[in-house]
C-alpha cells in the first residue's frame, strides 16, 4: 500500500521474581505519568500506555490499536464483534466501522465519556491502572489508554475476537487474526 504506517508492537512477558509489580506500587511511564498500579493483572495496558505516549513522537493524523484487553469486552458481546472506543473524526471511525462489516470482522462502539474518568483517579498519582469498581470495565480500560493520547485515537479491544473456541464465519478454531482484514481493508479506503 502507499501509505507511511508506523506499526509499535509493546511486548513484554509476565514472570514472577523478587523485582515484580505488586498491588500498590506506583509506576511512572515513557510519558513521567504515575500510574497506581491496583490489578496486577492489567499490564497490557500499561505497556500499550507506554508506546501510545511514545506514537506522540510521530505526530499521528491516527493511531489504532488493537489488544486483548479486557475480560469485560469478551463477556459484552462475545465473538461476534470487537469492542471499539474513539476520540477520533467520526469519518475515521465509519470507515473502520464499514471496512469491518465488509470483511466480517464487525466493530460495536463503546462510549468514551469523559465521566468513566473519575473511575480511574488516584490519591497517590496521575491515574490508576483499573477502576476500583467492576462497571465499565472495557471502557475504563480504553479511558486509561486515550489519557496517553493527544492525536486521534482508535481503541479497538480483540478480547473476545482474537481466540475462539467454536467455528464463526471464516474462522476456524484457534487464533482468529481478527484486525489484519479489518485495517487492510480500512487502509486500502484511503486509497
Amino acid at each position: 500500500l502507499p501509505l507511511h504506517i508506523i506499526a509499535l508492537i509493546p511486548a513484554t512477558d509476565n514472570r514472577v521474581d523478587g523485582n515484580a509489580v505488586v498491588s500498590g506500587d506506583v509506576l511512572t511511564l515513557y510519558n513521567g505519568t504515575t500510574v497506581e498500579v491496583l490489578n496486577t493483572d492489567a499490564e497490557g495496558r500499561l505497556i500499550l500506555a507506554d508506546a501510545l505516549a511514545y506514537a506522540n513522537q510521530y505526530q499521528p493524523k491516527i493511531v489504532i490499536d488493537l489488544a486483548t484487553l479486557t475480560g469485560a469486552a469478551a463477556r459484552a458481546i462475545g465473538k461476534y464483534a470487537s469492542v471499539a472506543m474513539h476520540c477520533a473524526a467520526e469519518d475515521d471511525f465509519a470507515r473502520l466501522k464499514c471496512a469491518g462489516d465488509h470483511v466480517c470482522e464487525r466493530i460495536v462502539e463503546f462510549p468514551l465519556w469523559d465521566d468513566y474518568q473519575e473511575l480511574l483517579k488516584s490519591e497517590i498519582a496521575d491515574i490508576r491502572n483499573i477502576s476500583t469498581g467492576t462497571e465499565g470495565g472495557a471502557i475504563t480500560a480504553g479511558k486509561f489508554l486515550q489519557y496517553f493520547t493527544n492525536y486521534p485515537y482508535i481503541h479497538i479491544d480483540i478480547a473476545g475476537t482474537a481466540f475462539t473456541t467454536s467455528r464463526y464465519n471464516y474462522r476456524g478454531l484457534g487464533a482468529t487474526g481478527v484486525g489484519v482484514r479489518l485495517l487492510f481493508n480500512y487502509f486500502l479506503s484511503y486509497l
